[in-house]
């Protein structure tokens, strides 16, 4: 059975929409690594010995960066057995997902990606339907 997938996709929420012969299904999954905030200027702090001191901004970054991973693992198991995929959103998650779904799923072919702003469902279901539909 053919399993054409589209998905929107922004760092706090994916919405995906799986077409296979007979039926269309819309899936939410939510991350929990919240907003990223970036500080200016040095971030490491030093000791007198000269080790680096671990930051409050340090492990924000590392927790922030484990909780995106495993959004994506997420977004990723459920798109894994794709055929093709439609991937659009407004900033850099649809790329990070790409790069990853090359080295993770290789079976499925990326059709597009695209930069668009926040849709509904039903705008994100037509623009997939729209893209695989003949």
């Amino acid at each position: 059975m053919k399993k054409d997938i589209g998905l929107w996709i922004d760092h706090r929420e994916a919405i995906i929409v799986i077409l296979t012969d007979d039926c269309e299904e819309i899936k939410h999954i939510s991350s929990n690594s919240g907003k990223h905030i970036r500080y200016s200027g040095s971030s490491h702090a030093k000791t007198p010995e000269g080790l680096k001191e671990v930051t409050a901004e340090d492990q924000r970054d590392r927790k922030f960066t484990n909780d995106l991973n495993s959004y994506y693992d997420g977004v990723i198991a459920l798109i894994r057995e794709a055929d093709s995929i439609q991937i659009f959103g407004p900033g850099e998650a649809k790329g990070e997902l790409a790069k990853r779904l090359e080295h993770e799923a290789p079976r499925a072919h990326i059709l597009a990606i695209e930069t668009v702003d926040k849709l509904t469902d039903n705008q994100i279901a037509a623009k997939v339907r729209e893209r695989f539909t003949v």
